[in-house]
């Protein structure tokens, strides 16, 4: 069956979400939220995302993200795979875990986006799991990181919320007054309604009535008229990763000729494949095949080993690549 489209534009906004199959609830259990949590900051950290909110519920996610690269639905598609590998591992079962691949609302500008992350750090208080008291204290939304701007990760930007509830600086008093933001927001109705809490799951966009409808149009054409079937999308996404394997060869000195001749865990090659992986989320099989690395399995060592730098050769070369394809 055709696919739909998935916008993937260089610094886009989006609200994406999920249910567990059968809207079952995945998240039951703190372990399950915690290894979700996990696996989404190693996908912000692979591909270079921006997450500007989340919040993790009984049987669902929501992320406000912004995509800098350009790759909603590589990232997607790795933290999804991922983290279901994971939980069907540790609970010994098998199948579809969420209820479809995933759900994604472009969002306007930064104003809008603000809005999204009041809607994602309110969602425990309207599911009944938590009192609006006690949302700094819920384990599993941004606001987690709130009052902790130390233990933040770099990708964790929660000034857009904060300036988004009156351009609130990232202080003391400024985050204090965020959380009496959401308390004095819980409670009324009709600023939700302006701030249309009400439209932030629906539809295809968020944002002002010509954003939506030209966001919408756009939409309408990709499933009328330019949809890509799942063999389709992989060779678009390989042709990416090709003509990033081809710049990599040139600014490492090294040809495809060389790939054959040199062993599978050479340095450079190792660099090429850490930088496929980090910039494009490329498969490890597909890079496996490319370079001549062996299996799979390999190419996860390798380039993890490079990632945390237990290989010094390999991480020079890989940083060296990287500046000069920025040049």
């Amino acid at each position: 069956m055709a696919r739909k489209l998935r916008s993937n534009k260089e610094g886009g906004l989006y609200h994406v979400l999920n249910r567990g199959n059968y809207r079952s609830r995945i998240f039951e259990d703190d372990q399950a939220k915690e290894a979700f949590v996990k696996a989404l900051f190693e996908a912000c950290d692979r591909a270079g995302w921006v997450l500007h909110a989340y919040a993790i519920m009984r049987n669902h996610y929501h992320l406000a993200l912004e995509t800098p690269r350009g790759n909603l639905s590589e990232g997607m598609r790795w933290l999804q795979s991922v983290f279901a590998n994971r939980f069907n591992r540790f609970h010994g079962e098998g199948g579809h875990l969420f209820q479809g691949r995933f759900k994604s609302l472009a969002v306007e500008d930064l104003s809008h986006l603000a809005r999204v992350c009041h809607y994602l750090h309110l969602n425990p208080v309207r599911a009944g799991i938590c009192e609006v008291g006690q949302l700094s204290e819920y384990a599993w939304t941004s606001l987690r990181y709130l009052n902790q701007p130390r233990e933040r990760p770099g990708f964790l930007q929660l000034g857009t919320c904060l300036q988004g509830a009156g351009k609130l600086a990232d202080t003391k008093r400024g985050r204090e007054k965020y959380l009496d933001y959401l308390t004095w927001l819980a409670a009324d109705v009709g600023a939700q309604k302006e701030l249309a809490f009400e439209k932030m799951s629906r539809g295809w966009a968020i944002g002002t009535e010509g954003f939506v409808r030209v966001s919408t149009l756009d939409e309408t054409q990709k499933r009328s008229l330019t949809q890509l079937s799942g063999t389709e999308a992989r060779l678009a996404r390989e042709a990416r990763w090709g003509e990033l394997l081809a710049a990599c060869l040139r600014a490492s000195g090294h040809t495809v000729d060389e790939v054959p001749k040199s062993p599978k865990g050479a340095d450079w090659k190792v660099a090429i494949a850490t930088v496929l992986k980090v910039r494009e989320m490329a498969r490890n099989g597909w890079i496996a095949e490319q370079l001549g690395m062996g299996t799979l399995t390999g190419v996860s060592r390798y380039t993890a080993e490079c990632l945390r730098g237990e290989r010094e050769e390999a991480d020079r070369i890989y940083r060296e690549i990287t500046a000069r394809l920025k040049v």
